[in-house]
């Protein structure tokens, strides 16, 4: 069986309006907020955070005021929130899911 690409299928079975309307439908999915967002988002305090990550609501507080996150650290938050971290790194027109 001859592999082919995706991008390829996409061309051959879709009109181009098809494909800008799935494209922006994909956006909309995407939500871009900041870890503050997210917990505000899901209804959960500072401090409800704070005791299922096992910190301090200081500690959190400080979290989500930062810029520059460890993974680590950005896992344990999401995770107490409960949800699961994934690292995606974007090369040009591909998006690439990292293990980390």
């Amino acid at each position: 069986m001859k592999l082919q690409k995706w991008s390829d299928i996409r061309r051959k079975k879709l009109s181009e309006a098809e494909l800008a309307e799935i494209d922006q439908r994909v956006a909309a999915e995407v939500l871009d907020m900041n870890l503050t967002a997210l917990r505000e988002s899901l209804g959960v305090t500072q401090v409800q955070m704070a005791a299922a990550a096992e910190m301090t609501q200081s500690e959190v507080s400080k979290l989500e005021k930062r810029n520059d996150h460890l993974v680590s650290t950005l896992r344990r938050a999401v995770r107490a929130l409960g949800g699961d971290l994934e690292v995606t790194a974007v090369v040009g027109n591909k998006r690439i899911k990292l293990s980390v």
